[in-house]
Formats: C-alpha cells, sequence, structure tokens
C-alpha cells in the first residue's frame, strides 16, 4: 500500500515552523494515511533553533544554504527573494522524496511567503495548499487589496501618510492606511510590488488552513462564504509549549515567578525581532515604576539598522535604564533577555501581557487567560491589535501610533495609565479574556468548530488528490 505524502515549506523563523510541525502533527494524528516532510530553510543570521515533533509520521529534510545576494532589500522583499532562491533545492529534495514507488505525493503545503512553490508543485502534478500563520482577518485584508488592486487599480502607496481609512470585509471597523504592514507602502523599494505578485499568487493554492478559530474571528470567516476564493478551513489555535528549552536561564525565571502572589506580575514580552532605543526604555522604565505593578520585562537591544539577524540582550542595563530604577524595582520586578513565552503566560503569577501583538502570541495569550496590551512593531501587528481592540474588545490600547515609525515613544503616563486597566482584576477585558481562554481549549478537540474544519479539510484534499495516483494505489 502506498504511503500518502504531503511537502510541507515553511518559512524561515522559528515562530513559523512551530506552528507548521503543530499541524503537521494534527494532521498525521487525525488520519494515519499521512506522512509529512517538512523542508526547512534557515536565515545566515539566525541559530539552530529545533522544534520536535515526537511522531514517526513526520521528517525534517533541512536545505541546504541558498545563494542570494540580500543587498539592500527591504525585509519583506529579502524573505521572498529568500524563499525563492530555494525553489531548486526544494525541486531536488522532492524529487529525491518521490524516487520511491512507495510514496504517492499529495500535494505541497506552503507558507504564505512560499507562494513561488506553488510552480513547483504544478510540475510533480500535486495541487498546493496554504498553511497561513496569521488570523482569518489579516487573510481577508491581502484578498481584499488583491481585489481592489486587479479590478479596481487601486495602488496601496496611496494609503502611506494620507489617513484615509478602508472598509475591509474581514474586519469589522475600518482599517485605517497607517496601519497597513510598510512593506505594501513601499513602491520605491519593491515592497509594494512584491506584496501584489505574493497576494496575487495565494488564490491559485486549492485550500487555505488558518490558525484560527471561528469564535475568536467569526466576522472575518463569514466574510470569505460566497467569495471567489479557495476554501478556507479555521484550525486553531495551534501552539507549540515546546519550542527551545532555556535551562538555567529558564529555571531561574519560573523559580521568581513562583514567589510572586497570583494574577500580579505583567509580562512585557515583543517577539523574537522586538527591541527598544534608549529612549523608550526609559519611558517604559517609569510607566512601570509609577505603576505599582509587579513586572517581568524581556529587553532588547536593537542591531545597527545596517545590520540583518535578530536583536542582542543589553550588555549593561544600567546605562539604558533611568538611574536608581534597578535597585528602587529589585523586590517587584525581573528584567530578562530571552523569555520561554508559553510557560511564563502560563504561569499563575502573569495577570496582564503586553504584546508586539504576533499571531502566535495572540493565541498563547488568549489560550493562558491573560489580558493583552497592545504594543505592535512591524508587519501585519498594527492589524492585529485594531483588530483585537475595536473589533474584538479583547485587548487594551497600550501603544496609538500605528505607523511602524522607529522615533516615536511612548510616553511613561500612556504605559502606566494603559497598565492600570490591563492589571484590572475586575475588569470586562479580564472576563472576556477568561471566556475566550475556555472556548479555546475545546476548539481543536472531538466536536469542536476547529475539529471539525480539519476533517473538511482532509477530506476535501483526498479528493484533490490526482487521479493517476490515486489509481495507482
Amino acid at each position: 500500500m502506498k504511503q500518502t505524502e504531503l511537502v510541507f515549506i515553511p518559512s524561515p523563523g522559528i515562530g513559523h515552523l512551530a506552528a507548521t510541525v503543530e499541524i503537521a502533527k494534527l494532521l498525521t494524528q487525525r488520519d494515519p494515511r499521512f506522512s509529512i516532510t517538512i523542508l526547512t530553510m534557515k536565515f545566515p543570521f539566525e541559530t539552530n533553533a529545533t522544534v520536535n515533533s515526537h511522531s514517526d509520521s513526520i521528517r525534517f529534510v533541512p536545505l541546504p544554504p541558498a545563494e542570494i545576494d540580500a543587498g539592500t532589500m527591504p525585509p519583506g522583499v529579502f524573505i521572498f527573494e529568500f524563499v525563492k532562491a530555494h525553489t531548486p533545492l526544494v525541486r531536488d529534495a522532492v524529487r529525491e522524496l518521490t524516487r520511491s514507488d512507495s510514496v504517492r505525493l499529495a500535494g505541497f503545503v506552503i507558507d504564505m511567503f512560499c507562494t513561488s512553490m506553488i510552480d513547483v508543485a504544478g510540475e510533480f502534478g500535486v495541487p498546493s495548499y496554504l498553511f497561513f500563520t496569521s488570523g482569518a482577518a489579516f487573510l481577508g485584508f491581502l484578498f481584499h487589496l488583491q481585489f481592489l488592486h486587479d479590478y479596481e487599480g487601486l495602488d496601496f502607496s496611496e494609503f502611506k501618510d494620507s489617513g484615509a481609512e478602508l472598509e475591509v470585509p474581514s474586519y469589522v471597523n475600518s482599517v485605517p492606511g497607517k496601519a497597513f504592514p510598510s512593506m505594501m507602502l513601499d513602491r520605491e523599494g519593491g515592497g509594494a510590488e512584491a506584496g501584489v505578485y505574493h497576494g496575487g499568487r495565494l488564490i491559485e493554492v486549492k485550500g487555505i488552513m488558518v490558525n484560527t478559530f471561528v469564535e475568536l474571528e467569526s466576522h472575518a470567516v463569514q466574510s470569505f462564504r460566497g467569495s471567489q476564493f479557495p476554501p478556507v478551513y479555521p484550525v486553531g489555535p495551534l501552539l507549540n509549549t515546546g519550542v527551545g528549552s532555556g535551562g538555567a536561564q529558564q529555571d531561574a525565571i519560573m523559580t521568581w515567578l513562583d514567589d510572586q502572589p497570583l494574577a500580579s506580575v505583567v509580562f512585557l514580552c515583543f517577539g523574537s525581532r522586538g527591541s527598544f532605543g534608549a529612549d523608550q526604555i526609559r519611558e517604559m522604565a517609569h510607566g512601570l515604576e509609577r505603576s505599582g505593578h509587579r513586572f517581568l520585562w524581556s529587553l532588547r537591544e536593537p542591531l545597527p539598522k545596517d545590520r540583518r539577524g535578530l536583536p542582542n540582550d543589553y550588555a549593561n542595563l544600567e546605562e539604558v535604564l533611568p538611574k536608581g530604577f534597578l535597585h528602587r524595582t529589585a523586590q517587584i520586578g525581573k528584567i530578562i533577555g530571552w523569555a520561554p513565552q508559553v510557560a511564563v503566560l502560563a504561569h499563575p503569577a502573569i495577570g496582564g501581557f503586553v504584546s508586539h501583538c504576533g499571531w502566535n502570541s495572540i493565541l498563547e495569550s488568549i489560550w493562558c487567560g491573560v489580558p493583552l496590551g497592545t504594543w505592535p512593531m512591524y508587519a501585519e501587528q498594527a492589524l492585529n491589535a485594531l483588530q483585537l481592540v475595536k473589533d474584538l474588545g479583547l485587548a487594551v490600547e497600550m501603544k496609538t501610533d500605528y505607523e511602524g515609525n522607529s522615533d516615536y515613544v511612548v510616553s511613561a503616563r500612556m504605559i502606566e495609565n494603559g497598565l492600570k486597566i490591563l492589571m484590572d482584576m475586575n475588569s470586562e477585558l479580564r472576563k472576556k479574556t477568561k471566556e475566550m481562554q475556555q472556548i479555546s481549549r475545546s476548539a481543536t478537540i472531538d466536536g469542536g468548530s476547529s475539529h471539525f474544519s480539519l476533517g473538511r479539510f482532509i477530506d476535501d484534499m483526498i479528493v484533490n488528490i490526482p487521479c493517476e495516483q490515486e489509481s495507482e494505489a
């Protein structure tokens, strides 16, 4: 009997890989006919982060390094070109995989940055599917802008510095142009052109799995019905709770949390790329101190603007923090570099989470029942923040500037006021977050909305396996 094989191609980066492994595990657990090969790429500046699937049905194939002259490409353009440079390497890996007569290739499952791999799937005569690691509302945003570009000649860059807003079917409230991902407003650097091209290719896939659940984004999911876009399957929340062990560093963090009262600590963490300069750090420190709340603060130093890579921990915190801050807050606060985010959020001492609003972080916050304060920094995070605050009522606004302006400094007073709202034990926000926590935990189990949706995806995928392959089974 032939083994039915899916090839997953996630974007480089631990966040994309972690979510990909989780959906791969769900698929193989749900239907043992499937085995999955995950082709992994690694940025040259990235450490060797790994995720263990603990499954005999999933294997990882690291691709060799690809040659690419990054030059001065904007980050959004760079990632598309970086993935595209791996095309011949993906072709070779799949050719090797299908050399065996015992393998029946069912299709490719690609990331949103990997649309160039749709052509490779076509060469092997199989369909492509998309695993979308952000939310359904942002997927709808991409589709709507693509529609406006193709049929009404919309130039995305017109929204730059315009103050205009756009009605988008997947959002309840209109979306201000200043919240658009900066790449889509970048005509000179090629970001807008890349966004148009790759956004247009998303509609070529046979189906789209989204890391969300219907109850969280009911308006967005409903907006896809009756549309000309591929079928959308909400299959989340998908969380990886075992990404990297922090060893002694993690033990020290958890031991400190063990000594804190229940729901008393605000956790500030801004993703793998989140970092701040000295001016903003001082305002954050003053805001934290004035609020009087206990805090766990993940603080990283920005790289020079001419370097690609991830931020580093500050070598000397006293140089960037207000004088005496560490001494005055020694009994109520702890500043760290790297943070085991899911483990921290799950700790009963955590009462609030100030986040960059990456989609994985949002889902983790909801899963752990921790109210969220929004501090978007890049990519689609401003859209996520607006959706949480205005459409869903599941967050408090910590930062009101959504333009991704690195020179904008959030004031200590604004931070202090936001923290007081976030840490209110009797707030409607806390109540709604706890309710959504219970719903999120039932979505993927038998009888849940995402469990049903995943079953529908599997059924549709089986139907889409090319006939000549099915006849060989």
